[in-house]
């Protein structure tokens, strides 16, 4: 498994650096007024055709390892999973890389993409929610199975857009994605699935490359191509995991992953609650608020530089933050009535957050090492 977190993680670094000296057109074609936007310059969004390209050769690997070169790994993945694996991901890549390239796709296109991703994971891998784990609702979960695909798909088709909504700084969403994909590859070396482990060691290794680039000086973006591949793939592992082993609970990937899920399921509260279309882009999601409101600014006579310092400031924050849910749900994978409690906490605990950075109740601690981190930045 070293070897293809290696592997994988040296092809997207090579493919990450020939984008950077490449991508810069595409780049120029992202507007300077867009809500998003947070740097300085035009940076290619192209972080996603490099990982794509570390993953497929990491699939490939275990295909042709054993069968071709004799390498006895006991991660060997069949030529149809492979290219199940590769198909469902590469949908969901192409789909978000062509708005990275032209910046004209619908938000409604894109959604068919993912929809389509999810789709073909859902029928190529026999994906399904079997419960959630709570008798209750499960005895009348198992009469109709059809909840179980249509629920499969609704993660796979989702999480890809909650990560490329978190996706808004230097380093964030990539290493969330990274640390959630460790999570995943732990709990399936626990109870013994060597093929789940590897196949999101891959995408890990793949991200690791990535970063390399992206973390902290900025030179390429994951774009929403790279939020759709950590989605979608990080979903179907999830599901694949709980499918194949009962001891996994049900609220093992909700807790893991319910910082870019919560933070989706808010931003659509709040955009409908003031009349907005929920594909309405705003910069009002909690780590812009972090960006704006507790990393103060830095003092550089480069303007670039200033932007970017202030910008990997803000990672950091919501890396802690997500670590809240990623370590309590690698630590009790298994035990349901704990991790509902931790979801519920997580809600709370977010709900609370995000209010007091809006109305400037930050804690004074906080306030004070952000206001102290930034002063170093003087000249």
């Amino acid at each position: 498994m070293l070897f293809l977190l290696i592997l994988c993680g040296v092809a997207s670094t090579l493919a990450s650096g020939v984008l950077v000296r490449s991508g810069r057109r595409s780049a120029e074609r992202y507007g300077m007024d867009m809500p998003q936007r947070f740097h300085a310059g035009h940076v290619p969004r192209l972080g996603g055709v490099a990982m794509m390209a570390g993953c497929s050769l990491g699939w490939l690997w275990m295909v042709v390892a054993q069968p071709w070169f004799g390498v006895a790994n006991g991660i060997w993945l069949s030529p149809r999973e492979g290219v199940s694996w590769c198909l469902a991901a590469m949908i969901a890549a192409w789909g978000g890389t062509a708005e990275d390239v032209w910046h004209q796709l619908r938000a409604r296109w894109r959604l068919v993409f993912t929809l389509a991703a999810a789709l073909a994971g859902v029928l190529l891998l026999d994906l399904r929610i079997g419960g959630f784990d709570l008798p209750w609702i499960d005895r009348y979960w198992n009469h109709w199975p059809w909840v179980g695909i249509a629920f499969a798909v609704l993660a796979i088709a989702g999480l890809p857009h909650a990560f490329n909504l978190i996706d808004g700084y230097n380093g964030l969403a990539g290493t969330v994605a990274m640390v959630c994909c460790l999570s995943i590859a732990y709990v399936a070396m626990q109870v013994g699935d060597r093929q789940i482990a590897a196949l999101v060691l891959v995408l890990a290794g793949a991200t690791a490359g990535f970063l390399l680039w992206n973390y902290p000086r900025g030179l390429i973006f994951a774009g929403d191509g790279g939020a759709y591949l950590w989605g979608a793939v990080i979903a179907m592992a999830s599901i694949l995991l709980v499918q194949r082993h009962a001891l996994v609970s049900p609220w093992f990937p909700m807790l893991l992953l319910a910082y870019p899920v919560l933070e989706t399921g808010f931003s659509v509260y709040r955009k409908v609650v003031r009349g907005q279309s929920p594909s309405m882009a705003d910069a009002l999601h909690l780590h812009q608020l972090v960006y704006r409101r507790i990393v103060r600014e830095v003092f550089d006579d480069d303007e670039a530089r200033r932007m970017l310092m202030r910008n990997n400031r803000t990672s950091p924050y919501l890396w802690a933050f997500c670590l809240l849910t990623v370590v309590p749900a690698t630590l009790f994978w298994k035990q349901t009535e704990v991790l509902m409690a931790l979801c519920i906490a997580f809600v709370v605990l977010y709900v609370w957050a995000y209010t007091s950075i809006v109305r400037f109740r930050v804690p004074r601690w906080i306030r004070r090492g952000a206001q102290t981190r930034s002063g170093s930045g003087r000249d």
